[in-house]
């Protein structure tokens, strides 16, 4: 009898079903991070044009970018607590909505009003439901426990190669349709967001085997994650650490660009080391959610923001050069949003996944708080001395006191008493 040719060995069928939606998943999740972070990391590129148009000081635009930042804050705890009861695909449609608006609002914004209103309140709180927070929870819904980790990592860098791919196409459209309608193009952009979302889909706790294993635990109401978490003191030590991140890297998208023009650069290399640092934290957040699933988050974040203090130290230290500061959009790049990483693990590892798209949320709130300070601080500050000095030593202090405050973290699950049974 003839033997039946042997048939090839294929995945197995869970195989095959686990890795394409993965892919799917983090290639949607990335792309939503570049659409959303792009235009946002380049608005310092618009605070020349727009104030001296005007005849606004920097204040101005500085109170609308802060108003941005805190709202983006306060919204994100409420975008995350409606994804995880609603599912995210809602939420994300309609912070891209709000997002786009406020871009093209921004576009025709002659008052400081209208520009508070559409740079600050219409963006903030389009971006608290649209930006990587949201993707970050759903990829913590919707991916398996090995590719958690790289999968924020990978959301994170998309979101930095859309900080590396906007700003020189921001300072070429400005060159040639002008700053109005580079607004406006962004501010359509984001209805790409609109079908991409779909394939972040959560309902509930997302996937029907995360569904049956959250109904297999005890029952939490939103109330009593929130106590858990605020009782619990290494979620209040990461929470406080994280509002030096934000507010860095909202100062420094802000108002780099124009402190280099003080200090006789040209609008372009503002421009590039915003590139640059966009580039580099493609490497950085990809090294970071590698690392954080394998070595100590805590140690981790401990490093970043140490490493960010030096890098600014020796910044200001040395003669300001178009070459010191591409170096310094590289160093800075490598650790720019690279503590997102392990910090959304260390929330996910202490609370699971059930709430952790408002947990992160508030995490992101004492971000933005931050922001909001080092934004307008950049600029009230110019104005009354003429010289951003003070923030930036600040940030110096901030840093070496949050990788001290990370340090005493517990890196394991909260303690939850068992149930007995009736």
């Amino acid at each position: 009898m003839s033997s039946l040719p042997a048939s090839p060995v294929s995945p197995s069928p869970q195989r095959r079903s686990l890795v394409l939606p993965a892919v799917v998943i983090i290639a949607a999740g990335g792309l939503i991070g570049m659409i959303t972070f792009g235009p946002r990391s380049v608005f310092g590129l618009f605070l020349l044009p727009m104030t001296q148009e005007f005849g606004w000081g920097r204040d101005v635009f500085a109170v609308a970018v802060a108003i941005q930042n805190l709202l983006w804050g306060v919204g994100s705890p409420f975008a995350g607590a409606m994804a995880d009861r609603f599912g995210t695909v809602r939420v994300l449609w309609v912070g891209a909505l709000l997002y786009g608006a406020g871009l093209v609002l921004m576009a025709y914004a002659q008052t400081p009003l209208v520009l508070h209103l559409s740079a600050g309140v219409l963006v903030g709180f389009g971006l608290s439901a649209c930006s990587f927070n949201l993707v970050l929870a759903a990829f913590g819904k919707l991916l398996p426990d090995h590719l958690k980790s790289l999968g924020f990592g990978l959301a994170t860098a998309a979101g930095s190669f859309g900080q590396f791919l906007f700003p020189p196409l921001a300072r070429g459209l400005m060159d040639t349709v002008g700053w109005q309608e580079t607004l406006v193009m962004f501010g359509f952009s984001m209805l790409l967001t609109l079908p991409v979302a779909v394939a972040l889909a959560t309902r509930g706790n997302a996937r029907p085997a995360a569904a049956a294993a959250a109904s297999a635990a005890p029952a939490q109401s939103i109330s009593g994650a929130l106590a858990e978490a605020f009782r619990h003191p290494s979620y209040v030590m990461l929470v406080l650490g994280f509002f030096t991140c934000g507010f860095q890297l909202a100062f420094v998208t802000v108002h780099m660009p124009a402190y280099l023009v003080d200090k006789g650069m040209t609008l372009s290399v503002g421009a590039y080391t915003l590139a640059l640092i966009g580039l580099f934290n493609i490497m950085g957040s990809l090294s970071a959610g590698y690392l954080a699933g394998r070595f100590s988050r805590k140690w981790i974040l401990a490093l970043i923001y140490a490493g960010r203090g030096l890098a600014i130290t020796v910044f200001m230290l040395v003669p300001i050069s178009p070459l010191s500061c591409y170096l310094f959009g590289a160093v800075f790049g490598l650790l720019w949003l690279s503590t997102v990483p392990p910090t959304s693990g260390l929330v996910m590892l202490m609370f699971g996944t059930r709430y952790m798209a408002m947990l992160y949320g508030f995490a992101f709130f004492s971000h933005q708080v931050g922001g909001f300070l080092g934004v307008i601080l950049g600029g009230e500050l110019y104005e009354s001395s003429g010289s951003y000095a003070v923030v930036w030593w600040l940030s110096v202090a901030l840093s070496f006191a949050s990788a001290a405050i990370n340090l005493p973290i517990r890196e394991a699950p909260v303690h939850r008493p068992t149930p007995q049974p009736a």
